[in-house]
């Protein structure tokens, strides 16, 4: 089984645990989402569905998935009468993510703030053996090693209480800045 399917069924991504805790973000960075924005919350992820890596060439395209059936379902699309607005939903899910928001040359959806601000929300004592379970903390860690940001010798609870700290600082300031760079 792969690491991305690994992830939505019990790792960092698991699909009913992950959009709970963005959820609760959402509700403290902007206020109850609406109905259309609560599906965004719950399907954006699934693009990790048979994925080989959750950060490399086949991870980085994930939010493709739920951008897709967002724009079906949820976007009022008419190929005639084209409105950038009428893709609202897809454009939140495609754009959770500040490496695609960037390929797209655009600003990172409001779903990526809350997507990050999550593990506030995510405990390590349960967030820990999910993603050491999966296999995915091997694959996080790497990169952040390989930036200089934290070092391998670290121990995981350490890593995700600099994760954490990390992406919840990104969260409230909106720091479009890819991940995994340094200063960032």
């Amino acid at each position: 089984m792969n690491v991305g399917t690994k992830s939505l069924l019990f790792g960092a991504h698991q699909f009913v645990w992950h959009p709970l805790t963005v959820f609760l973000a959402w509700c403290e960075l902007y206020g109850l989402p609406n109905w259309k924005q609560t599906i965004c919350i719950v399907v954006h992820d699934w693009g990790y569905w048979g994925c080989e890596d959750m950060e490399g060439s086949c991870g980085s395209r994930h939010p493709e998935r739920g951008a897709k059936l967002a724009a079906k379902y949820l976007d009022h699309f008419h190929p005639l009468l084209y409105d950038v607005n009428d893709r609202e939903y897809r454009f939140l899910c495609l754009y959770h993510s500040r490496t695609y928001a960037a390929k797209g040359n655009s600003h990172p959806s409001k779903l990526c703030w809350a997507d990050k601000l999550c593990v506030k929300f995510d405990p390590w004592w349960l967030y820990l053996p999910r993603v050491i379970l999966t296999g995915e903390i091997h694959e996080y860690r790497r990169e952040a090693h390989n930036a200089n940001l934290i070092t391998l010798d670290k121990s995981n609870r350490e890593w995700f209480d600099w994760a954490r700290t990390r992406m919840m600082k990104k969260a409230y300031a909106q720091d479009t800045r890819p991940p995994y760079q340094k200063g960032s």
